[in-house]
C-alpha cells in the first residue's frame, strides 16, 4: 500500500510542475485522496460489501468532487489532476500512467446489467478537461482526446482525437515510455499543435478555392469588357466575401 503511495506521489511530482513536494501532493491533491479513497472502496466492492463500497465512493466525492465507481478499474500512477467533476464509470478501466483533467466523464451508453457499459483506457492516455467519452470501447494506449470532445468510438493507439462529435486529427505510432513522459509534459488537456480539426480544414479549403474561381471569373469580365462585350458586373449579383465565411468557420 506505501510503495503504491510513493509511486503515486512520484508520478504526480514529475507530471506537474506545480507541485513543490510530496508533503503538498499527498496534502492537497484531491486527485490522489479520490484514488487512494477509490482503492479502499473497491477492496469492500470486491469482498462482496458493496453497499460499503458505494459509501466509501460516496464520502470521497463528497471530499474531493470526483465519482469513482467500487466497481471501476483504476492502474498505477493514474494523476487525476484538479480532478472536480470527473465522474468514472462502474466497468470502466482506467490504464497506467493516464491522465485525466477536471470535467471528464468515462460513462455509458448501455443500461444492460452485467455489460461492459463504460470505456477502456490504454496505458498513458490524456483526456482533456470536460472531454466525454461513453460507451464500452477502448482508447488505445498513448491516445490523446482533447478538451470537450465528446467520443463516442473507438480511438487507435497513439492517436489525439477533437470535436463533438470526436474526429481523428493525428495518427502516430505508439510512443516510448520516455516519449510518452514528454507528451505529458507538452500536450496538457490532450492539445496537441497544429491540430486544426479536419472538417474546418476542408471547409477552409473550399472556401479558398471558391475565392480563387471569383477571382479567376472577374478577370474574365474584365477582358470581356476591355474588348467591348457588355455583360452584367459580378458585383451586381453580390461578390463571394471569404474572408467572412473563414472567420465563421473558425
Amino acid at each position: 500500500m506505501f510503495n503504491r503511495l510513493r509511486e503515486d506521489i512520484a508520478s504526480i511530482r514529475e507530471r506537474d510542475p506545480a507541485a513543490r513536494n510530496s508533503w503538498e501532493v499527498l496534502t492537497c491533491y484531491p486527485g490522489l485522496h479520490a484514488v487512494i479513497l477509490h482503492r479502499w472502496a473497491q477492496a469492500c466492492w470486491k469482498a462482496d460489501l458493496k453497499w460499503l463500497g458505494r459509501f466509501i465512493s460516496q464520502v470521497g466525492r463528497t471530499l474531493t468532487g470526483i465519482e469513482i465507481h467500487p466497481g471501476a478499474t483504476i492502474g498505477r500512477r493514474v494523476f487525476i489532476d484538479h480532478g472536480m467533476g470527473v465522474v468514472i464509470g462502474e466497468t470502466a478501466i482506467v490504464g497506467d500512467d493516464s491522465t485525466i483533467y477536471q470535467g471528464v466523464t468515462l460513462g455509458g451508453t448501455s443500461l444492460a446489467k452485467g455489460a461492459k457499459r463504460h470505456p477502456t483506457l490504454g496505458r498513458g492516455v490524456i483526456i482533456g478537461a470536460g472531454a466525454k467519452v461513453l460507451g464500452g470501447f477502448t482508447v488505445g494506449d498513448g491516445a490523446k482526446v482533447g478538451s470537450n470532445a465528446v467520443v463516442t468510438k473507438e480511438v487507435p493507439a497513439g492517436a489525439t482525437a477533437v470535436g463533438n462529435p470526436a474526429r481523428i486529427v493525428e495518427r502516430n505510432v505508439v510512443p516510448s515510455g520516455r516519449e510518452q513522459a514528454a507528451a505529458r509534459l507538452f500536450a496538457a488537456y490532450g492539445v496537441m499543435p497544429n491540430g486544426d480539426d479536419p472538417l474546418s480544414k476542408a471547409l477552409h479549403g473550399l472556401i479558398n478555392q471558391v475565392a480563387t474561381q471569383e477571382q479567376q471569373l472577374e478577370a474574365v469580365l474584365a477582358a470581356l469588357q476591355g474588348a467591348g462585350i457588355g455583360c452584367r458586373r459580378l458585383e451586381e449579383a453580390g461578390q463571394f466575401d471569404a474572408a467572412q465565411l473563414n472567420r465563421l468557420v473558425d
